[in-house]
């Protein structure tokens, strides 16, 4: 007897709460940090993200920077808890880790990135009160905070280490193979088996490797596919300069992604965003791009955030697809309308949808080629390659955590049929090494997209308007997607009543 909202929401919450229910005898809390690290870069990116603007912001902001010191006794419970039961993170995922936990510890007042938010505060507040609020913000993070960061890297390098194996895969920890298919089933919202994700990659691989060949030949290569990918990896001319002149072409890029928004969106967000440097602290485990997500209610834009670091493996043919995917129409379009979403429940505003909303940025790669904005052949080549990126992602995260492979065999995937970087292929590694299942999701979420928009399109014919597609995807919010497709089907019902009417 329920409208088709709430049989959604009941679905939803349904599987919101069956998930949670499945995860306790897994316990995924032993899993405390990855090879970007655990508590201490979540709270760099929470002081990121906030914007102080008054009294009560600041008492909010100290109030926080409180409750920081029990997130690092959880997390070393949990992880002890992972050595007593076997669930430890392999040796090089802990050695990422502890580099980062090193730079935490190292953090001094001036430096520190939880005491950024209350540098700068409003003149609303008097001078005596502003140098009282960082007194009490700088007493915490020196007797509460610091000694938990110094006794955090000692447990991650005295204890944690020497249990550390070097095999990469989940699947050879005790209860490891149940937890993994329980996160690709997570991760994707399906019901796919790791052996199915794995075909799907190989299959895959197989299909966008011939489009490559293409862009290759049209690009004027005569030699083997081998030696282009090592002529692009070398070439002086695809790489930036200096990290202002990176920043500035993906300023120009983001730009000109805006201008290409009208004609196939019929609602845009409110809350704009902006280019970004990837911070310092972390910029030498991170990856090549991230979207960083804003707040019209707090007056913080989003941020595509750019990797400025080792401008050798930061290739510009990529640049096109990186912007598509974390600005627009990717990450910053879909996540900003959601947010808009007013009448979303709670639940669904927390709900992991990965498949959803990484697929949508890699479908957003996609469209760039409808909006013609990828220029010469290298630059659709950087497209495709980005795709191969997340084909290949299928097949490395199943191999290394189902199938056993060592991260030599899933390297080569990367290796040999990717453009990408060779330190970009090593920090991917060791993020899906330490992030079991998280890498399934992209390209098994643009599939589906791929796939109802090709359903919708042959259904409805002439028929068909793509504005109405894209806002019927994004302006009610993520789904998984099993719910995304019922509710897209009945979108394609009511355009062919509209149609008719």
């Amino acid at each position: 007897g329920l409208n088709d909202q709430d049989a959604e929401n009941h679905a939803f919450l349904s599987r919101v709460i069956n998930r949670a229910l499945e995860e306790i005898p897994l316990d995924t809390g032993r899993l405390a940090f990855n090879s970007e690290g655990g508590v201490g870069q979540t709270v760099a990116y929470f002081a990121g993200s906030t914007r102080i603007t008054n009294r009560r912001d600041a008492e909010r902001w100290i109030a926080r920077l409180g409750g920081i010191g029990k997130m690092y006794d959880d997390a070393t419970v949990n992880a002890r808890r992972g050595i007593s039961t076997g669930m430890v993170q392999p040796r090089s995922v802990v050695d990422s880790a502890i580099a980062l936990a090193t730079t935490d510890a190292g953090f001094t007042p001036a430096t520190d990135p939880l005491l950024k938010p209350l540098a700068a505060l409003p003149a609303s507040i008097p001078a005596e009160e502003q140098a009282s609020l960082r007194a009490r913000a700088a007493a915490i993070v020196t007797e509460q905070i610091q000694p938990r960061r110094q006794a955090w890297l000692d447990f991650l390098r005295d204890d944690y280490r020497p249990v550390a194996s070097e095999a990469p895969g989940l699947g050879l920890k005790p209860g490891g193979r149940e937890l993994y298919a329980w996160f690709v089933r997570g991760y994707t919202t399906t019901d796919l088996t790791p052996d199915q994700v794995h075909q799907i990659g190989l299959d895959e691989v197989a299909r966008i490797r011939n489009r490559m060949e293409t862009e290759m030949r049209a690009s004027g290569w005569t030699g083997d596919f081998a030696d282009f990918l090592t002529f692009l990896r070398t070439d002086p001319q695809f790489y930036a300069a200096t990290r202002e002149d990176l920043l500035e072409k993906a300023s120009e890029m983001a730009k000109r992604a805006d201008n290409g928004l009208p004609a196939l969106f019929g609602t845009l967000p409110r809350l704009p965003y902006g280019v970004r440097a990837v911070p310092a602290e972390i910029e030498a485990n991170y990856t090549t791009g991230r979207y960083f997500g804003g707040s019209m209610e707090r007056g913080v834009a989003g941020g595509y955030m750019v990797n400025t670091s080792r401008l050798d493996q930061r290739p510009l043919y990529e640049l096109p697809a990186l912007t598509l995917h974390e600005a627009v129409p990717g990450h910053h379009l879909q996540i900003a309308l959601a947010q808009e979403a007013a009448e979303d429940a709670a639940f669904k505003r927390g709900a992991d949808l990965t498949a959803f909303t990484e697929g949508w940025g890699l479908y957003s790669e996609f469209l760039g080629e409808e909006m013609g904005f990828y220029r010469t052949p290298y630059e659709r080549f950087g497209r495709l390659s980005y795709e191969m990126w997340r084909a290949c992602r299928l097949v490395a995260d199943t191999g290394m955590h189902w199938l056993g492979w060592s991260v030599e065999e899933a390297r080569a995937c990367f290796r040999d049929n990717s453009a990408l970087s060779p330190h970009n292929i090593e920090t991917e590694l060791q993020r899906y090494v330490g992030w079991p299942g998280q890498a399934t999701a992209y390209k098994i979420g643009e599939i589906r997209l791929r796939q109802i928009r090709a359903r919708a399109e042959a259904e409805l014919g002439e028929k068909f308007e793509v504005r109405r597609f894209h806002d019927a995807l994004l302006v009610d919010g993520p789904l998984p997607l099993d719910l995304l497709d019922a509710r897209m089907d009945r979108w394609i019902a009511a355009e062919m009543a509209r149609a008719e009417n």
